[in-house]
C-alpha cells in the first residue's frame, strides 16, 4: 500500500465532505444534525443508515457497518485505500505525491494490477482465438444468434480453445507464475497434472467493470457439456453482487431508465437492437449490492426477465430488494416469448419498445401473480385472495400512496374502493398496523439481535457522549483515564481521544478512523462513537445517565486491573487502593455538566 503522511490524509479525509461524496451514491434526508438513507451494504426497509457531518463519518444501525470518507469508498466500490485515497485527492485537485516503495510494497500495491492484467490477456487471447480456424464452432454460435462483428467486437466476445491447458501455457510464457494464475480464477493448479483452464471449449464473454476492465468471464460450452454456462469464481477483482454484465456501456445511456435481464445474450440482443440501457445480474439473484450500484445510474428500472416460471419467481425476489433502494419497479411482459433475445428476433425493436411503454406496475405485477394461486369462483378461496392484497397493502407507510394503489386494485379486482379500504383498515387494526422500529431503551442502547457484553456498551456509550458533547472531558478528566476502557480497541482509542482534546479542545474522531487498516477493526471504531443516545428530557437527568456510565466503567477497570495484578506490585496495589477510594467518592458526588 502506498504510503502517505497522516497530514496528507488528514486533508484529503477533510477535503471531501462525506455527506456530498456518499450522498453521490445513497439518496440522503436530514433529520436534525444527521442524514439518513437506505443502507447500500445490506437489505432494509426503513432507513438506518447515518452520515454525520459533524463527525464525519457514517455508520448503519442495522448491520454495523461504518466507517469515514475512506472507509466508504473502499467498501462500496472494492478500492483499496491507495486508491480510495487517490479517487478523493482527485475529487478535490489534491496532487499526490509520487510515491517511493520498498520490493514489498510495490509487490503489495501492484497485486490487483497483475490480476486486471491476466484477466485482459486472456480477454484479448479468447478474442483472437475467436476469429481464429480454431474458433469456428464459437463464430458460427454467435452468427446463429444473429450477432453481427460490430456487436461481437463491442462486447469483446471470444473463445477458449478445446485444449484445457490451452491459456494456461499461453500466460504462463507471457510471466506469470501459478500463484498468480491460480489466484486469478482462470486456472487451477493439480499437483498431478498442472496447470488446467477453468474455461475450455466455450464462447467466451468478458465481464467489465464501469471503467472498462476485464474483471471475469462468462463461458458457454460449445456442444455437450455441463455446465452449460459458467462464471469466474469470486477474486479480488471480481464480486458477482457488486458488478453488472453491460453496466459499462449502460451507464452511459441516454434513456430514463435501465433494463434490467437475466443473461448475457437478453443484454447482447437489446443492445445491437438499439437498447444501450440493458444490463444483467452475473448468474447470480439480485442482490442489494446490485441494486444499490443501479441507483447510482437510474431511478427506474425495468425487470425483463424470462417469462417462464423461473423468470417469474426471480422478479418476485427482484421487486422489493430494487424497492428498498428507492428505485421505482416495473415488468415487460414478453409473452408468448420466452426472453428479449427470442422477443427481439420475432418481432423487432419497434414491437419490445411497446411493450417497455406498456410495462406493469410492479405491486399489481405481484397482485396478479398471486391471483393465479387462488379460485377467484370459489367464494372462500376469492375472500382469502382479498385478505393477502390487504396485507400487502399495508406494506405503503404513506396513506396518500396507500390509498392510491387500494383505488387501482379496487378497479382491476372489482371489489370496490370502500370494501377494500375497510378491510386493510380492519386488518391494520387487528394486527397493530404498519410495524415501527422499537424505540430506544432508556439507557440510550438498542437492544441488538445479539445482546452485547454490558460492560462493552458502557465504554461505547461513553465514548460515544465524549464525541457528541466535548464539555463531558471537563467532567470525567478527574475521574476516568485511557486505562479505565479495558477492551484493547477501546482503549486505543480513548487514548487518541483524549490525546486530541487536551491538544486543541476538539475531537476528530473520522482521523481517527484512518489509524487502523483492517475493515473489522474501522467498523467496530465507527460503532464505538454510534451508540444510540437517548434524548434526554432534562440536564438532571442526563447528569445522572452520565454517572452512572461513569460508576459502571470504573467499577469493571477497578476489578479488571485488580484480576491482572502481580501479588509483590506495591505499585499497582496502592493504585488500586486509590482507585477504589475515588470510587466511593464518586458514588456520593454530584456530577454537573457545563
Amino acid at each position: 500500500m502506498p504510503y502517505y503522511s497522516d497530514e496528507l490524509v488528514e486533508e484529503v479525509r477533510s477535503r471531501n465532505d462525506i455527506v456530498d461524496v456518499i450522498g453521490g451514491y445513497v439518496r440522503l434526508q436530514k433529520k436534525g444534525s444527521t442524514y439518513f438513507g437506505l443502507c447500500p451494504f445490506h437489505n432494509e426497509k426503513t432507513g438506518s443508515f447515518s452520515v454525520s457531518p459533524n463527525k464525519q463519518m457514517y455508520y448503519c444501525f442495522g448491520c454495523g457497518a461504518g466507517g469515514n470518507v475512506f472507509t466508504f469508498l473502499m467498501q462500496y466500490e472494492n478500492f483499496t485505500f491507495g486508491e480510495a485515497m487517490q479517487t478523493l485527492a482527485d475529487r478535490v485537485g489534491i496532487e499526490l505525491p509520487k510515491q517511493e516503495m520498498s520490493e514489498a510494497q510495490k509487490r503489495e500495491a501492484d497485486h490487483r494490477t497483475r490480476l486486471l492484467e491476466i484477466n485482459k490477456e486472456a480477454a484479448k487471447y479468447f478474442y483472437t482465438l475467436l476469429r481464429n480456424p480454431r474458433g469456428a464452432k464459437a463464430l458460427e454460435y454467435f452468427k446463429k444468434r444473429e450477432l453481427s462483428d460490430e456487436t461481437m467486437q463491442k462486447f469483446g466476445l471470444g473463445y477458449s480453445d478445446q485444449y484445457s491447458d490451452d491459456l494456461y501455457r499461453y500466460l504462463r510464457k507471457k510471466g506469470y507464475d501459478d500463484a498468480i494464475l491460480k489466484e486469478s480464477g482462470l486456472v487451477t493448479i493439480d499437483e498431478a497434472r498442472g496447470g488446467r483452464d477453468k474455461f475450455w471449449n466455450r464462447a467466451m464473454f468478458p465481464i467489465m467493470d464501469v471503467h472498462n476492465r476485464v474483471i471475469g468471464f462468462g463461458g458457454r460450452v460449445m456442444g455437450e457439456g455441463e455446465p452449460k454456462y459458467l462464471n469466474s469464481p469470486e477474486t479480488k477483482i471480481f464480486d458477482k453482487s457488486r458488478n453488472l454484465y453491460g453496466l459499462n456501456i449502460a451507464r452511459s445511456t441516454r434513456k430514463s431508465q435501465l433494463l434490467l435481464c437475466e443473461g448475457y445474450m437478453d443484454v447482447i440482443s437489446l443492445h445491437q437492437a438499439g437498447f444501450d440501457n440493458a444490463v444483467a445480474s452475473l448468474g447470480t439473484a439480485l442482490t442489494s449490492g446490485h441494486a444499490s450500484l443501479l441507483k447510482r445510474y437510474t431511478k427506474e428500472v425495468y425487470l425483463t426477465y424470462d417469462s417462464d416460471g423461473a423468470g417469474v419467481k426471480a422478479a418476485l425476489r427482484a421487486i422489493p430488494i430494487l424497492k428498498e433502494v428507492g428505485i421505482i419497479t416495473k415488468v415487460i411482459n414478453m409473452r408468448p416469448y420466452k426472453d428479449p433475445d427470442e422477443f427481439i428476433k420475432a418481432l423487432g425493436a419497434e414491437e419490445y419498445q411497446k411493450r417497455i411503454d406498456e410495462a406493469e406496475n410492479s405491486f399489481l405485477f405481484e397482485i396478479r401473480i398471486m391471483q393465479e394461486s387462488y379460485d377467484m369462483n370459489d367464494p372462500e378461496s376469492k375472500t382469502a385472495f382479498y385478505n393477502e392484497i390487504a396485507k400487502k397493502l399495508l406494506g405503503f407507510t404513506e396513506e396518500l400512496e396507500r390509498n392510491n394503489y387500494i383505488e387501482a386494485v379496487a378497479d382491476k379486482y372489482q371489489i370496490g374502493y370502500d370494501n377494500l379500504r375497510k378491510l386493510v383498515n380492519n386488518l391494520a387494526m387487528k394486527t397493530g398496523g404498519i410495524t415501527q422500529r422499537p424505540a430506544p431503551l432508556k439507557s440510550g442502547i438498542h437492544e441488538n439481535k445479539k445482546k452485547e457484553d454490558g460492560m462493552k456498551q458502557s465504554q461505547k456509550l461513553l465514548l460515544t457522549w465524549l464525541i457528541e458533547d466535548t464539555r463531558l472531558f471537563g467532567t470525567v478528566k478527574d475521574l476516568i483515564t485511557p486505562e479505565d476502557f479495558t477492551e484493547p480497541l477501546y482503549r486505543k482509542v480513548a487514548t487518541t481521544l483524549f490525546e486530541q482534546y487536551a491538544a486543541t479542545k476538539a475531537v476528530n474522531p473520522a482521523q481517527i478512523i484512518s489509524m487502523f487498516e483492517d475493515e473489522e477493526e474501522q467498523k467496530e471504531v465507527a460503532g464505538l462513537f454510534n451508540q444510540t443516545i437517548h434524548e434526554v428530557e432534562t440536564k438532571l437527568e442526563m447528569e445522572k445517565a452520565v454517572k452512572e456510565t461513569i460508576i459502571r466503567v470504573k467499577k469493571n477497570s477497578i476489578d479488571y486491573h485488580s484480576k491482572q495484578l502481580d501479588p509483590t506490585d506495591m505499585n499497582g496495589l496502592m493504585k488500586v487502593v486509590s482507585d477504589k477510594k475515588a470510587l466511593e467518592q464518586l458514588e456520593n458526588l454530584h456530577i454537573s455538566i457545563d
